[in-house]
Order: C-alpha cells, then sequence, then structure tokens
C-alpha cells in the first residue's frame, strides 16, 4: 500500500502503526476484504477472522479502534484500576469488567467530580442540610436529624453520568470521552426527600429543585454544579437523602457524609456533599442548568454544528444499556475454546430492561440471552449467557440491551449534541481464541 505523499509500506506495517488509515485503504471503494488486506488485518488482530464475510463494508474491528495509543490508568489507594478521564477535576471510570458484582463496590465506583473534593468534616452527624423556598417551614436538619425523624430505607439503585457513552459520537463532543463505565449500582441507605420535603411543607406552587453542595469551582468562583429537576422526580420513592453506601459511610470521594441519590436520571441531580435544596415555582438556573447544559436537541440538528440550546430539552431518564462483565475487551482465550459464557448488566434509566441481545457473527445474527428482573426498581439487571464459537481465531462480542418500551440501543450513536448526552451505541468486546 502507498500513503498519498508518504513512503510506500506493506499491508502489515501500515495495520501495526496506523490502522485506521489501513482499514480506510483495504476497503476501499468495494466494500469487500479479501486477499493480503484480509490476511495483513488477522495478522494485526492475531488470528483468522472465521466471520470475515460478515463484516460491515469498512469497519475497524474493535480491537484496533484505539490505534497504537491507549487508556491511562488512575493509581489511587482504595480504588480499583479505573481508566482515567482526567486530573482537574478527577474523573475516572469504571472498566466493564469490574462491573460484574450485583452491588458495586466503593473501590470500582467511577469518580465524577465537578470541582474541587471538600475537607472531610470531624463529626457527620452535625453536618447540616436545608430546605428552603416554595415552602411553609423552612428548616435545617442535622445528618443526626435526619437518622432520628425519618424511616430509613436501603435500596440498590444505578448512577449513571449524563455523559456517559459520550466517546461514541461522531464528530467527538466536548467533556471526558466517557466509554460505558460510568455507571454504578451501589447499595444506598438514607431518607426518602419525599419525606423531608413534606415536612417542610412543600407549597402547590412547588414545580421544581435547585440542589446545593459544598464543592466549589476550580477557579474558586462559586459552586462546581448546581442542577434541579422536576418536583415529580423529586417525590418520587426512590429519590433519597443518603446517608450510607453498602451499609458504611459515604467515602469522601464520593459526597460524604450526605449526598442526594436520583437514580435512573443524569448523575449530575445527585448532589455530592449535599448541604441545601430549595423548592422553585421555576426552573432552577444554577451552574449546569440551561443552553446545552445536561439537555438534548428535541429535533435532531447536524453533527459537529454550534447550537445555544434554546430548542433543547433536559436529559431526564437516561437511555438503555447494556455492559459485558465476563469477558474484558481484548481478552485472550485458550486454543479449543468453543463457547462462551457470557453476562453483563442492563439497565433504562426509570424503566426496566426487557431483553438483550449478543452477536458473535459481526451483527449478522442475534441470540437472546436470559435478563434476571431488577431486585428493586432503579436497579440495575444481571444477563446471562452462552454462544457457540466454530473455531480458534479473532471474533467481535457485539451485545445490546432493548428496554421495556421496545427501544433498542442503536447502532451507532443518535442524536448528536455538542456537550455529548445520552450516546447509547451496541458495544463490541474484542475476544482471540488460540
Amino acid at each position: 500500500m502507498t500513503q498519498q505523499g508518504g513512503p510506500e509500506r506493506s499491508v502489515h506495517e501500515l495495520y501495526r502503526d496506523d490502522p485506521e488509515r489501513a482499514d480506510a485503504l483495504a476497503w476501499g471503494r468495494r466494500g469487500v476484504l479479501k486477499g493480503a488486506a484480509l490476511a495483513a488485518m488477522g495478522t494485526a488482530l492475531g488470528g483468522t477472522i472465521p466471520f470475515a464475510r460478515q463484516m460491515p463494508a469498512g469497519l475497524l474491528p474493535a480491537a484496533l479502534a484505539q490505534g497504537q495509543g491507549g487508556p491511562q490508568f488512575l493509581e489511587m489507594e482504595g480504588k480499583a484500576r479505573l481508566i482515567l478521564q482526567g486530573e482537574r477535576p478527577l474523573n475516572a471510570e469504571t472498566p466493564e469488567h469490574l462491573l460484574d458484582d450485583d452491588v458495586t463496590p466503593a473501590d470500582k465506583f467511577f469518580i465524577r467530580n465537578n470541582g474541587s473534593v471538600p475537607e472531610a468534616v470531624a463529626d457527620p452527624r452535625t453536618w447540616k442540610i436545608t430546605i428552603d423556598g416554595e415552602v411553609n417551614t423552612p428548616i435545617e436538619l442535622t445528618l443526626g436529624d435526619l437518622e432520628r425523624r425519618f424511616e430509613l430505607v436501603t435500596r440498590r439503585l444505578q448512577m449513571e453520568c449524563g455523559g456517559n457513552g459520550r466517546s461514541g459520537f461522531s464528530p467527538q463532543a466536548a467533556g471526558n470521552q466517557w466509554g460505558n463505565g460510568a455507571i454504578s449500582c451501589a447499595e444506598w441507605t438514607g431518607v426518602r426527600l419525599r419525606d423531608v420535603l413534606r415536612a417542610a411543607g412543600a407549597k402547590d406552587s412547588a414545580k421544581f429543585t435547585g440542589h446545593h453542595g459544598a464543592d466549589s469551582h476550580l477557579s474558586a468562583q462559586g459552586p462546581a454544579i448546581s442542577r434541579g429537576m422536576r418536583i415529580e422526580k423529586a417525590m418520587d420513592e426512590d429519590t433519597i437523602i443518603a446517608i450510607r453506601m453498602n451499609g458504611a459511610p459515604i467515602p469522601q470521594m464520593h459526597g460524604a457524609p450526605t449526598r442526594l441519590m436520583v437514580p435512573g436520571w443524569p448523575g449530575s441531580l445527585s448532589q455530592k456533599w449535599f448541604t441545601r435544596i430549595e423548592l422553585r415555582a421555576s426552573p432552577h438556573s444554577g451552574r449546569g442548568m440551561g443552553g446545552t447544559s445536561y439537555r438534548v436537541p428535541v429535533r435532531p440538528i447536524v453533527p459537529g454544528s454550534r447550537n445555544n440550546g434554546a430548542d433543547f430539552a433536559d436529559l431526564e431518564s437516561m437511555p438503555v444499556r447494556c455492559v459485558l462483565t465476563s469477558h474484558a475487551h481484548g481478552a485472550r482465550l485458550p486454543t479449543g475454546t468453543r463457547a462462551l459464557d457470557l453476562r453483563g448488566q442492563a439497565w433504562a434509566g426509570d424503566l426496566t430492561v426487557s431483553a438483550v441481545h449478543v452477536s458473535v457473527d459481526f451483527g449478522a445474527t442475534w441470540q437472546a440471552m436470559t435478563v434476571n428482573p431488577p431486585p428493586n426498581r432503579h436497579a440495575w439487571q444481571r444477563w446471562t449467557g452462552r454462544v457457540a464459537l466454530p473455531s480458534d481465531g479473532y471474533f467481535e462480542v457485539w451485545y445490546r440491551a432493548t428496554d421495556s418500551n421496545g427501544r433498542m440501543q442503536p447502532h451507532v450513536a443518535a442524536n448528536w449534541n455538542p456537550q455529548g448526552y445520552g450516546a447509547n451505541p451496541i458495544s463490541r468486546a474484542a475476544i482471540l481464541v488460540g
């Protein structure tokens, strides 16, 4: 192969050094991969491609999609080896294969910060939360008051960053390029937010909330983020003021001593280091509200175009998604492996997951997996199943979920928006046998 304006290199060398360029040249205009190009791709992948005839034209194999680069990893005491997304503020996602626990342990919980992490308080029980705005009786409660005055509930609740899946958008959207790992499902203990709002005497005029926390913006100019939601979500039985995570005090990195938990909606609503909630007659105007912040187009816009978000709507219930946890992307299996026992997690915001399907022949055929019901509303769901492999070689496991309203993950990220919210394309993991 000859690159325009550059030296001639063999197809093997090109796949080794520049897989995306090699892929474009190998496929050319005919959409058929064969001969030297097929052999070179197999060499780059480390094995033959049994389902090469089913590969969609122009598809860059998942094993080559990252090119020569790769993710950087976070090295932090008390945390698993997370994929580093940013250092100021600190953000890191959980590799999919580490999300195999039904209840996400604290060390595998993804990190999403918008500003500086506040210092820990000496006595968490004295931490104060204010409820004011459109209420009859503004009140201030310590964490001790919350435990003493209100019923404690414990629920497994999924929480997902609004930008989870952002790396699937083309052209690239602004922000951390999350894969699928900005998600968790820990077990949270706390009090229902609606019980506290009722104690303050929420007025009929209260239609929205505004959330406040102790974290400041990196510029030290104001809060890091201050979002709000419709009152209906605030009154949901699963929206809680959390005081414990997995039966233990909430780690400082994850919002200690107390945080909001607004499951199924963008994680930015689950205010960390929670200090105040105001009830409002109109939508909140804090940092992270309005324009294109946590908002998506009502009607599709041209990918890559500029937009002020005037016609956008707030992202609320998160779209359906699943992850593969039984096999890490890039896994190498012993020669002679002829079946894969697969498992993973799936979720769909306020909805449930009705189906998960898997393909190992580049989407030519799909096989239904078994999907367990959630242990409680807003918890993720375990899926399992077995698929057969015809031989050794390079395979891709493609996996997609369908929600209870019949909406399935799309083949490519849909509804492009400048800040990259709501992307949930079908995922694929590279597997090499032999």
